[in-house]
This record gives structure tokens, C-alpha cells and sequence, in this order.
């Protein structure tokens, strides 16, 4: 608990009302004024951005002893921190990869899957050898640091499975050190190279090197944009990084985001670049003609992306024509001087009406993951596109990752829902499976037990139609047998952007809430991938209001259905989702009785001036260019507070070391609506010290956080 602070005032409380906090810290406000695109644009805040002045320090931490004031008599934090801690303890459990190592009759597989137990900040690299081998710890970042801010970012084993590549990071930072250990005697190698944050590595088939993706030295490119410029390079293990040759990136786009494949035999280097979330090219070098990078996809408004590289052809997902993506062969043969003519693409699976998100491709058989209604479907074909049956899921839920092997035949799916946490299904596909034949049930290779009694929570699909007439999808979760009741507390989610799909997955965080008689409602919005590009393009850009309008039709449905009524409902999101909760407390502040806006983009007129924000440039638009200027300023939360409007009661919750999002959108939103509300009911400013935009945060950070926002919410729309 803090101690008393003299701007703070007391608590108000009252029978049926939830609590107030009057007085916030006060906040400097400056009257800073910008002509842009012949408009002024006042910026009373901007001396908030500067997270390295002594002023700017003092004021969060007035802000983050007001949070601690409001929140920490809040009732029912022990119980609810408990409750949390039961969910949240029963671990987690990642997709297993294999891979196969000796040769004729000796060869086997070995295994690597990631998984975290009980009180564990982090998730450990197992690996294993034999599908029901005995597991063996081969990472384990716990033991770097006793406060489990250490965290394992990525990992890939080489393709005999002798060896792995892995990236560590510290403080929820995600800025990964990548580190080489043997998976056989657990021995670290030599080699470290850092600014390798999100890394593709590709192994060389021998094991001795690996093409990787790396950020540029520092001093070698302005700060400003030391976190792009990401470039392919080629390390040999053993020799120094500085002798690593670059591959492929020079002088192309800053934004532009490579990732690498390597064939089987070595002979094919595969290069996709990402340029947003719409538009994806790929390039081809063939190691055996050094010198040419071909150009297979390029130019085009479209995604490609490689599901499959063989020795002879590469398999390409792609919208080009079809928003709900399709697949395609490209056969390579003979030396490669010119990239295979369109004309020799051979379409495998075509576009249907449900989204195809990944193809696999496993022995004599594709598996392929869909969407259908925003949950997950996971049919086979075989490798001439024929249909071969589909596998058999628990339930209404999400596939979370699926793998298998080229050479091998088995499939891992990790499956999960609402009502249950992840199982790993492993169906093993017979070679020749005919085309009518079904395939037999998985089993079940892995899983965590169950918290919950199978039939306590229900999940109902619902449609609520949005101003133009779109319909949104509802996922609605509730106690099974809760009645319907216009008093019942109620949390809604969304996300809407950046091509994302929101599907049901088990989420622990909202077990109490819904025990408690609550009711958790997930909307699927325009912006995410759930229905193919077109539902993506719809809520980006210049259609970005979209979202915003397919939101506060999902609540606004909420409360004329009797689900909830506005002084009981809240609204959730983080990320792009906090900028959804921005948006939507701005426009319909009446429409809401309180919000979590987490890690948010708030500033949509400065945001690209900050962090990685420029590769976001394509989803939302440049506010330097004219046109997009005018939309962004249209929705753009922190340019649309206005003074003497009752606001909800809020917390944007933000992250010292996030190195996506700017804590500064946090804080210059929190003081400009600390001013402005005539509602008295809190706005809050919760800053968490060594953790970032979310990735490797440590479990009990995640617990503490969790129990600020529900209480929070409790105190706001729980019934008294």
C-alpha cells in the first residue's frame, strides 16, 4: 500500500456504486499547436513523450502511486489472485517438431516441444527421442533469472535434430541473443549473435552454419531506425559474426521484413519478405547458381506465403485472386537462371469457402488448416490436391499450431477452446490413404488436465449487424445455466487488424470472471483474417472505422438483446486492441461503464515516429500523406477526447520495455483524460517495470497484472 498522497483525496463510495477516485495527480498541460495538412492540431501533452526526462519520470511514478491507491483496496484481490494462480498453474504446452537423425535402418526421430509447469515464469525446451521417449531439459531460462524475466523467443533445431538455435531475450524486450546448444549432450557452442529479434534461421543440411535474419550493428544505421533494416546473412559455426557474408536485404525498403527456407539438400535458398500485413513477395536463389536471386512472386497487391520447400518444387499459399487463399505448386528443375513461368504453377488446392490459413505437408499427404465461421478445421488431401478426409477436433475451438515432417508421417495438432486448455493430437497418416477413405481419430499425445468441470461454461454463437450492414460474429461465454439478465456483468474483446485471427482459445484469465456470473463476449471484427483478405482489407486503412463501427454494434447488440446493459459493461483490448478501446470509448463514451485499453496506440498522428511503428505504415497509413491524414484523424483516440464528456472508467495498462508499442500513447491519453472526464470514476495509468509488449512476460508479473484489471473491472460493473 502507498502512502497517503496529498493530491490523491479520499476514496468515494457509496451502496450500489462503484469506486471513485477524484483526484489524479495533477499534469502540466502545454499548449503545443501543429499546422498539419492545413490543420491545427493541439499535442497539450507532447512533453509526455520524452520517457527519459526527470519530469516525465516523477509524473508516472505520482501516476503509478494513484493506480496502487485506487486498486489496492479493491476486494477480493487475494481471492481472485488465488483463483488465478490454480488456472494459471496448470501449465502450458507448446507444438512439437521433429526431426530425423541416422540413416537406413538406425534412423529415428527426435522431438523438441516447449513446456511450462506449477510456478514456472518460463516455458522449458524439451526434447525427446522416439514419439514416447523420456523427456530431457535442454533450455531452461528460468534458471538465467530468479524473477523469470529472462525468456526464450524462438527456437529451431537443425535438420538432423543434433543441434538447436535459440534466442534469448531479457525484460520482455524480445531484442534476442541467439545462442547454438547441442540437443544431444546439452553443451552450449561458441557462437552468439545478438539483434536477432523474431529470427528465421534456416539450417544447412550438414549442420555446420545456418542462413539467419539479423538488425543492423549499432552506429551503422540512425537510432531511428536501428530496428529495421533487417538483411539475410550466412554464418558459419565457429567463426566470427562479423565474418558472416549478407545474402540478401541491402538497399532494399527499410521496412521490408525477409524471412529464409533452405530445401532438404541444400540446394535452394527460398527468401519471403513481408511488406505489411497485405502484400508479401518471394525470391529464389539457387545455391548451385550463385549470383541470381530470381524473383517468383513480386509486385503484386497480394500475400504469398511458403507452406512447403521440396528438392524440386516450392508449394505457395497465397490471396492472389482469391481471398481465401489458395495453394500452389511451383516445380523447379534443371538449372535456374529465370524463375518458373506463372504459367507452370499448378493449383493443388483451390480456393473454397472457408479460409485455408496453413498447408503441411506430411509423407504422402497435405494437411491443411481452415477457418470456417472463425474455428478451426483441419482436412488432407493428397500431394495431387484430392480430398482424403478430414481429423476429427474435440470441439468448437482453435488449432494453435500444427506440424509434421516432409519424410515422415505424423501430424501434431495443438488444439484448445474456451473450456479447455491445450491438448496435442497426433494422427499418424497411412501412405496411400485413399481419397474417400476417412482417417482414422487422432490420439492424444499430450495434454493439460482440465481445471474446470467439463459442462460448466457454454459457448453461443451470436450476430450483431454493424452500421453498414456487415454482420459480426459473437462468440458469447457464459456459466452453463445462467440466465439471461440485462444486470449481468459483461466484458467484451476485440482485436480488428493487422490480418489476425480471433478464435476460441482457452483463456484463463477469464475463469473467475465467468464464475462469478459474468459473461465473456469475443467479437470476431472486421480487420482480422478470420473470413480471407477482403474481411481484412475492409478494416484497414482508410475502412478502418469499420472496426470501431462493428464494435459498438457488437455492444450495442449486447445491451438491446438484455445480455447486459451499459453501466455493466466493459470493453477489453490490447495493442491494436487498445487502440479499439480508444476508438470506441471516444466515440460512444455513454455506451460503456469501464475499459482495459492495454499496451495501446492512442497518437495515430506521431505513432510512426516511434519503436518498430513504421513497418505498421501499410495497415493504418502514413499520417504524413494527406489523405491518410484525414481518416487517422478522424478515429485517432487521443485528438477526439472532449473536454466535460463523462468517460468511462479506465486503465491503460503499458510496459517500460515494450519495444512495439510506446508507452507514451499510455501516457499522454491518461493525463488528457484525467482532465477531461466530468464522470469522476478513475482513469488510470498502470506502467509494469521490466516487461514489454507482452512476450516472455514472467507468470507472476502476468498474475499481478491480471489482478489489477479484474478487480478493477469488478469494482465498476461488478453487481453490490
Amino acid at each position: 500500500m502507498v502512502r497517503a498522497l496529498p493530491w490523491l483525496g479520499a476514496l468515494l463510495t457509496a451502496s450500489g456504486a462503484a469506486l471513485a477516485a477524484p483526484s489524479p495527480p495533477p499534469t502540466r498541460k502545454d499548449d503545443v499547436v501543429e499546422t498539419l495538412h492545413g490543420e491545427a492540431v493541439a499535442d497539450p501533452y507532447r512533453w509526455l513523450e520524452d520517457e527519459a526526462s526527470p519530469e516525465v519520470q516523477a509524473w508516472t511514478a505520482a501516476q503509478t502511486a494513484y493506480a496502487r491507491a485506487v486498486l489496492d483496496p479493491l476486494p477480493g484481490r487475494d481471492a481472485l489472485a488465488k483463483r488465478l494462480w490454480e488456472l494459471y498453474e496448470i501449465g502450458s504446452l507448446g507444438t512439437p517438431a521433429a526431426r530425423p537423425h541416422g540413416r537406413g535402418k538406425a534412423r529415428a526421430w527426435r522431438y523438441f516441444y516447449t513446456r511450462r509447469e506449477g510456478k514456472q515464469n518460463q516455458p522449458v525446451l524439451y526434447t525427446r527421442d522416439g514419439v514416447n521417449g523420456a523427456d530431457r531439459v535442454l533450455i531452461d531460462v528460468n534458471a538465467l533469472a530468479a524473477d523469470g524475466t529472462r525468456a526464450l523467443d524462438w527456437w529451431v533445431p537443425s535438420e538432423d535434430g543434433a543441434l538447436v538455435a535459440y534466442g534469448i531475450s531479457a525484460d520482455g524486450s524480445e531484442e534476442s541473443v541467439l545462442h547454438v546448444k547441442d540437443a544431444v549432450t546439452g553443451a552450449a557452442l561458441p557462437d552468439t549473435i545478438d539483434r536477432t529479434r523474431a529470427c528465421s534461421l534456416a539450417w544447412l543440411p550438414d549442420g555446420r552454419g545456418f542462413y539467419y535474419t539479423r538488425y543492423p550493428a549499432k552506429g551503422s544505421v540512425p537510432d531511428s531506425e536501428a530496428q529495421y533494416h533487417r538483411q539475410v546473412f550466412l554464418h558459419r559455426l565457429g567463426t566470427p559474426v562479423a565474418h558472416d557474408r549478407p545474402v540478401f536485404g541491402a538497399g532494399r525498403d527499410l521496412k521490408d521484413w525477409p524471412s529464409v527456407t533452405l530445401s532438404p539438400k541444400g540446394r535452394f535458398l527460398v527468401i519471403e519478405v513481408s511488406q505489411g500485413w497485405s502484400k508479401s513477395e518471394v525470391y529464389l536463389i539457387d545455391r548451385q547458381a550463385p549470383g541470381h536471386v530470381l524473383p517468383i512472386a513480386t509486385g503484386e497487391q497480394a500475400l504469398f506465403d511458403l507452406a512447403e520447400l521440396t528438392d524440386d518444387a516450392l508449394y505457395l499459399r497465397t490471396n492472389a485472386g482469391a481471398p481465401r487463399y489458395r495453394l500452389y505448386r511451383v516445380p523447379l528443375s534443371g538449372p535456374l537462371k529465370q524463375p518458373p513461368a506463372r504459367a507452370a504453377w499448378h493449383e493443388l488446392i483451390p480456393e473454397g469457402p472457408q479460409t485455408l490459413q496453413q498447408a503441411t505437408l506430411i509423407g504422402t499427404h497435405w494437411a491443411a488448416l481452415f477457418l470456417e465461421d472463425a474455428a478451426s478445421r483441419v482436412r488432407f488431401f493428397d500431394r495431387q490436391g484430392h480430398p482424403a478426409g478430414e481429423l476429427a477436433l474435440p470441439a468448437l475451438g482453435t488449432v494453435t499450431g500444427m506440424s509434421g515432417h516432409p519424410e515422415g508421417d505424423e501430424l501434431f495438432v495443438s488444439f484448445m477452446s474456451f473450456s479447455s486448455p491445450t491438448m496435442v493430437l497426433r494422427q499418424v497418416l497411412a501412405r496411400g490413404l485413399a481419397p474417400a477413405q476417412a482417417a482414422p481419430p487422432p490420439e492424444i499425445w499430450r495434454a493439460i488436465a482440465t481445471p474446470l468441470a467439463p459442462d460448466a461454461f457454454e459457448v453461443t454463437r451470436d450476430q450483431a449487424t454493424s452500421k453498414d450492414g456487415t454482420v459480426v460474429p459473437l462468440f458469447v461465454v457464459r456459466r452453463r445455466g445462467l440466465a439471461r439478465d440485462a444486470d449481468t456483468p459483461t466484458v467484451l474483446y476485440g482485436y480488428g487488424g493487422f490480418n489476425a485471427n480471433i478464435t476460441p482459445v482457452w483463456t484463463p484469465s477469464i475463469v473467475p470472471f465467468l464464475e462469478r456470473g459474468g459473461v465473456y463476449v469475443q467479437a470476431v471484427l472486421r480487420g482480422g483474417g478470420e473470413y480471407g483478405e477482403a474481411w481484412h482489407q475492409a478494416g484497414m486503412g482508410p475502412h478502418k472505422q469499420n472496426v470501431f463501427n462493428d464494435y459498438i454494434a457488437a455492444a450495442e447488440h449486447l445491451v438491446d438483446t438484455h445480455v447486459t446493459s451499459a453501466r455493466r459493461l466493459a470493453i477489453m483490448g490490447r495493442s491494436n486492441g487498445g487502440l479499439l478501446v480508444g476508438a470506441a470509448l471516444t466515440q460512444r463514451p455513454a455506451l460503456f461503464r469501464a475499459a482495459i485499453s492495454g499496451v495501446p496506440l492512442l497518437d495515430m498522428l506521431r505513432y510512426h515516429h516511434f519503436r518498430i511503428a513504421q513497418l505498421w505504415i501499410p495497415e493504418y497509413g502514413d499520417p504524413d500523406d494527406g489523405e491518410a491524414f484525414r481518416w487517422l484523424r478522424a478515429y485517432s483516440p487521443y485528438h477526439n477526447v472532449r473536454a466535460g464528456v463523462g468517460y468511462p472508467a479506465v486503465m491503460f495498462s503499458t510496459a517500460a520495455s515494450d519495444t512495439r508499442v510506446d508507452p507514451l500513447h499510455a501516457r499522454k491519453m491518461t493525463a488528457l483524460l484525467q482532465g477531461a472526464t466530468a464522470s469522476h470514476l478513475p482513469i488510470l495509468l498502470r506502467l509494469e517495470t521490466q516487461a514489454g509488449h507482452g512476450m516472455g512476460k514472467p507468470l507472476g508479473k502476468v498474475i499481478e497484472q491480471l489482478v489489477d484489471e479484474w478487480s478493477f473491472l469488478d469494482s465498476q460493473i461488478g453487481r453490490r
